[in-house]
């Protein structure tokens, strides 16, 4: 079984997975979730909209944000904000 290592995560959903680095598009709540998956133990990485923006392939949609997402945080380039 392949252990997961990346998750690009739209606010609003559930999900319970071992440690991992969690990308989350940041807005106003991104923050605190963001503390509490760090609580959890997780690595989380909150982005800028406009940096996940090129990496949505298709229609604007949970599911694609959440691939656009993933796609970005696992890029070195893509700046993230600072932690919360």
């Amino acid at each position: 079984m392949n252990a997961i290592a990346t998750v690009g995560l739209d606010i609003g959903k559930r999900v319970k997975l071992p440690h991992c680095l969690v990308g989350m598009e940041a807005c106003a709540t991104a923050h605190y979730w963001g503390r509490e998956l760090r609580a959890l133990g997780h690595e989380v990485r909150l982005i800028p909209p406009a940096y996940v923006k090129p990496y949505v392939a298709r229609q604007k949609n949970d599911a694609a944000d959440a691939a656009a997402i993933c796609e970005a945080v696992t890029r070195p380039a893509v700046r993230t904000t600072p932690r919360s």
